[in-house]
């Protein structure tokens, strides 16, 4: 396959540098000699990347957003028992009380809603830290992000008996943070950097000191345990509307944040010099993107536990699909998320009526094969 092409164009209208402009082999291969840039090269995926025109982008956004709106449906109306699409019309537009409606009204559709809200803020949240550090391996649960927030959340709950999502979310946005810094720290330590593969171990190796942390302190206080143990496992069940409510601002101000970095991106994709020369505030939009990752990672561990695999998975299948515009990756990621997030969640109520397995566990044995691939891929991995 031919090597992928940047294909972005920054704002002024001067076209961003092709791979054909590009010497040398990827950053740590070992090949070739290796351009002066200040930070890491690009990610890109391999093979050449698509070019569609905007009507087509467009296009494909509603479709996407349609295709939700479909798993949303099947979402409200599966379960461990189903319910006909036309008693969940009638729960919607004019409840009378009964069992079915009161089920959709009060469990399903906060569900639904949640696993939309925590689906796009994971994926956008992998698609800024892979566009951000431009390495390929990134992602909240990987480089150990999820892992910090939800300790923090333990933290919480076991120590201080703080139950309430409005105030244990504060919890969460510190780990979040706190590992998000201390993964970059360790990765950066010596003279290679923070190369892709350095963060990846860093964040694995940070993520399982998080983990035991927490499940010592849960092995403390057997309520709490009894209380966490599936919120660890990553789950949609169990949250009511209140809770939607309270984590809802901190949802949308993320998401909004972070699609508004699409185009500074866009020009650091470049290199830092080259953003600078742009007219890249590059301290500046490295600072937000770190917070509109906080918000994000913050937000949806409180709400459904640690998920893995969801912000490194879409990104890249987006990216095959749209080329490396962030301009279209980040809108993009923020919608096909959910809809594999809540596709997972169906299946696991699904497959083991009257119960139902966590969306957490279902998801691990779709995105670990599919991770599993990306990483034997020499050119993605390596980048």
């Amino acid at each position: 396959m031919r090597p992928a092409e940047d294909t972005a164009e920054p704002a002024g209208g001067r076209p961003a540098a092709t791979a054909e402009h590009r010497s040398g082999s990827a950053p740590g291969t070992g090949e070739g000699p290796q351009p002066h840039r200040s930070g890491p090269a690009p990610a890109t995926m391999e093979g050449p990347q698509p070019r569609r025109s905007a009507s087509v982008l467009v296009s494909g956004l509603v479709v996407t957003a349609g295709v939700l709106a479909l798993v949303a449906m099947a979402s409200v109306a599966l379960g461990a028992r189903s319910v006909p699409l036309s008693t969940v019309i009638d729960a919607l537009l004019a409840p009378d009380g009964s069992s079915d409606h009161v089920v959709i009204r009060e469990l399903r559709i906060p569900r639904t809603l949640l696993g939309i809200g925590v689906g796009a803020t994971l994926g956008l949240a992998g698609a800024l830290i892979q566009s951000l550090t431009r390495n390929p391996l990134a992602d909240p649960g990987l480089l150990g992000i999820n892992e910090g927030a939800a300790l923090g959340v333990t933290l919480a709950l076991g120590l201080f008996g703080l139950s309430d999502p409005a105030v244990y979310v504060w919890f969460a946005f510190g780990g979040a943070a706190v590992a998000s810094v201390v993964v970059y720290a360790l990765a950066a330590a010596g003279r290679s950097g923070a190369g892709p593969v350095r963060l990846a171990l860093a964040g694995v190796a940070l993520g399982m000191v998080f983990t035991a942390v927490a499940s010592a302190i849960l092995r403390m206080d057997a309520q709490t345990f009894d209380r966490m143990r599936f919120w660890l496992t990553g789950s949609l069940a169990g949250q009511d509307a209140d809770t939607l409510v309270r984590l809802a601002p901190f949802m949308v101000a993320g998401l909004a944040l972070g699609l508004t970095l699409a185009r500074p991106l866009n020009m650091l994709s470049l290199g830092d010099d080259a953003g600078r020369s742009l007219g890249v505030a590059v301290g500046r939009t490295r600072v937000l993107t770190g917070v509109a990752v906080t918000l994000l990672c913050g937000a949806a561990t409180a709400a459904a536990g640690p998920l893995w695999f969801v912000g490194l998975v879409v990104p890249h299948a987006v990216r095959a699909l749209v080329g490396g515009d962030q301009r279209w990756v980040l809108p993009y990621s923020a919608l096909a998320a959910p809809v594999l997030l809540l596709g997972a969640d169906v299946v696991g109520r699904l497959i083991a009526r009257p119960g139902e397995v966590q969306v957490g566990i279902v998801w691990a044995v779709i995105g670990a094969p599919i991770f599993i691939l990306l990483a034997r891929r020499r050119r993605v991995a390596a980048l």
